[in-house]
């Protein structure tokens, strides 16, 4: 097709799509094209501005390491990542909507391979200041019956504010762990208090919170990877009520059903959290880590 006006050239690329075998792909496409064409159109895109964004699409690709995604923590900052997961998890209703879920952002610092733990092992792998924390879960389905055997993944980042991958101070896979739910649907580990910590700035990421003058907090938590065969594996997080970014989260991951509750007790804290899976495609994600940064 030759082209003759602005107009031609949406036209000109959908017409393209015919040759697209998988007809998903095909369909992810031409909404791409119509939505990028239709938000260049909308927004008036000068050439300027164009060139920027690629720059900072670039950037995105440099900035990404075995040991950082820059593309997974910037689309936290947009809350594309915590819209898909709330778009495509939890039971719907009869009248279309999904009910609550314990499912949240897989998020930018999970590495696959984790040691296996025993139940009630401790997590702290290296001299890890901070609170102690005794952290007791059950895993059930929808109708509340427990799932035994179920895999656990755990991370968290130290009460420093760093992921072990961040850090070279800290133990290869601290504060990381696989565990097994038992007979009764339940498991437990040892670590200690997680604290709220800034994401990476040094990024595009940084770039777009800078100039919407925000914060690069995000509130104190733990994380989980669930999977068994025959429910739909899903990652969560566990939220501190006490912390006092839980409402402007930078990656806006925060939900009712995931602020827990932190008991103070005689030699730190304790905390109990129930997930519910729905029957579905048991599938571990793709790690989007893959190394520790180097010293």
């Amino acid at each position: 097709m030759i082209i003759e006006t602005q107009d031609d050239v949406t036209a000109a690329v959908l017409a393209e799509m015919h040759r697209t075998p998988d007809q998903r792909t095909r369909e992810l496409l031409a909404l791409l094209v119509k939505h990028l064409h239709a938000f260049v159109r909308e927004a008036k895109l000068t050439e300027r501005e164009f060139q920027d964004a690629i720059g900072i699409l670039n950037a995105i690709g440099k900035r990404t390491t075995p040991s950082h995604n820059e593309a997974m923590l910037l689309a936290g900052a947009l809350g594309v990542s915590n819209l898909i997961c709330l778009m495509n998890n939890g039971a719907r209703r009869l009248d279309g909507e999904r009910q609550p879920t314990q499912a949240n952002n897989l998020g930018p610092f999970y590495r696959a391979d984790a040691p296996r733990y025993t139940d009630g092992a401790s997590i702290v792998r290296s001299p890890t200041p901070g609170d102690a924390l005794l952290f007791r879960g059950k895993v059930t389905d929808l109708g509340g019956k427990p799932i035994a055997g179920a895999d656990v993944h755990v991370w968290q980042s130290s009460p420093a504010g760093l992921y072990e991958n961040q850090d070279p101070k800290q133990a290869e896979m601290n504060l990381r762990g696989i565990f097994t739910t038992q007979p009764d649907g339940s498991f437990s580990f040892r670590s200690v208090k997680p604290a709220g910590y800034p994401v990476p700035i040094d990024g595009p990421t940084g770039a777009l919170l800078a100039a919407q003058k925000r914060h690069n907090m995000r509130p104190a938590h733990l994380h989980f990877l669930i999977h068994k065969a025959g429910y739909k594996t899903i990652a969560s997080q566990v939220y501190d009520p006490e912390d006092p970014h839980l409402e402007t989260d930078s990656q806006f991951g925060v939900t009712r059903a995931l602020i827990g509750n932190f008991v103070k007790s005689a030699d730190g804290y304790q905390l109990a959290f129930t997930f519910e899976l729905e029957p579905g495609e048991a599938r571990l994600p793709k790690a989007p880590i893959t190394e520790k940064v180097s010293a």
